[in-house]
C-alpha cells in the first residue's frame, strides 16, 4: 500500500510538473524524497528487528515501565492494525497495536516503550506535549481547510484567500514542527528506561534504538516537506497574475 502511495505521488507530480507547467512543484521534489527514503527506511529497519524475539512482550514492557515510574493511572488496551500505536492523553490510555501487544520482537518493544515515554511525559506535565495537545485540534482543523480555501482563492482569483490558506498551512506546519521535540524527548525515555531496566541485552538494545531513531526521522521528513510546501504556496502566492 505504501509503495502504491508513493507511486501514485510519484506520478500526480509529474503530471503537475510537465502536464499542467507547475514548476513550482520542483520545490518539494527534495522533501518527497526525503519522505520516502524516511519511509523506507523505518520500514526495513521495522522488518529487521521484529524478527529479533526478546523476553517480554510489547504489552508486559509497557506495564513494566509504567509500574517503574510509579504511574497508575494509564491503563493498556489493544488497538487493531500494524503501527496504529499511541497513547491518547485524555483517556489516559496506551494502545497497542497488533504487531505489538503480543509481539516480544525487538521492535514491538521499542515501540511500546516509546508510547510510554508519552504517557511519563503526561504525567510530568511535559510542557512541549501539553503544548502539542492544545494545539493539535486547531492544527488538524487547519489541515483540513487550506487546500480547499487556496485553491479557492486561485480559482476566483481572491488573494485574501489564497492569504488564508497560506496561513491555515503555516499553522499545520507549525504542529509539525512543535511535534518533533516531543517525539523526540519520548523516544529519549525510551531508550533510558529500556537501558536502566537490563531486561535487553546490547544489541536488542541497540536495535531499539535503530528502530525509534528510524521512526523519529519520519517526522523529521515530514516537517521538513511542510516547510518546502509552505515556502511553495507563497512563492505562488507571490508569482500569481
Amino acid at each position: 500500500m505504501f509503495m502504491f502511495m508513493m507511486l501514485l505521488n510519484l506520478v500526480l507530480l509529474a503530471l503537475g510538473i510537465f502536464v499542467f507547467k507547475d514548476y513550482t512543484l520542483f520545490l518539494i521534489i527534495p522533501g518527497f524524497i526525503m519522505v520516502l527514503w524516511a519511509q523506507l527506511n523505518i520500514q526495513w529497519t521495522y522488518n529487521r528487528w521484529g524478527k529479533v524475539e526478546t523476553s517480554f512482550t510489547g504489552l508486559q514492557m509497557a506495564q513494566l515501565i509504567l509500574d517503574e515510574n510509579g504511574i497508575d493511572d494509564v491503563s493498556i488496551e489493544h488497538v487493531a492494525g500494524e503501527l496504529t500505536d499511541h497513547y491518547d492523553p485524555s483517556s489516559k490510555i496506551l494502545r497497542l497495536s497488533d504487531s505489538t501487544y503480543d509481539s516480544n520482537s525487538v521492535a514491538a518493544v521499542a515501540i511500546a516503550a516509546h508510547e510510554v515515554g508519552h504517557a511519563i511525559q503526561h504525567h510530568t506535565q511535559y510542557s512541549p506535549l501539553i503544548a502539542r495537545n492544545n494545539f493539535a485540534p486547531i492544527a488538524q482543523f487547519a489541515s483540513t481547510a487550506w487546500g480547499f480555501v487556496f485553491f479557492a482563492g486561485l480559482f476566483f482569483g481572491l488573494p485574501f484567500l489564497l492569504e488564508i490558506g497560506i496561513i491555515c498551512f503555516g499553522v499545520f506546519f507549525l504542529f509539525s514542527v512543535i511535534t518533533l521535540p516531543v517525539e523526540f524527548d519520548a523516544s529519549k525515555r525510551a531508550v533510558v528506561a529500556l537501558e536502566q531496566d537490563g531486561s535487553l541485552n546490547p544489541e536488542e538494545l541497540d536495535g531499539s534504538r535503530k528502530v525509534l531513531n528510524a521512526a523519529a526521522m519520519t517526522y523529521v521528513a515530514g516537517a521538513i516537506m511542510s516547510l518546502l510546501q509552505l515556502l511553495r504556496l507563497l512563492l505562488i502566492f507571490n508569482n500569481r497574475d
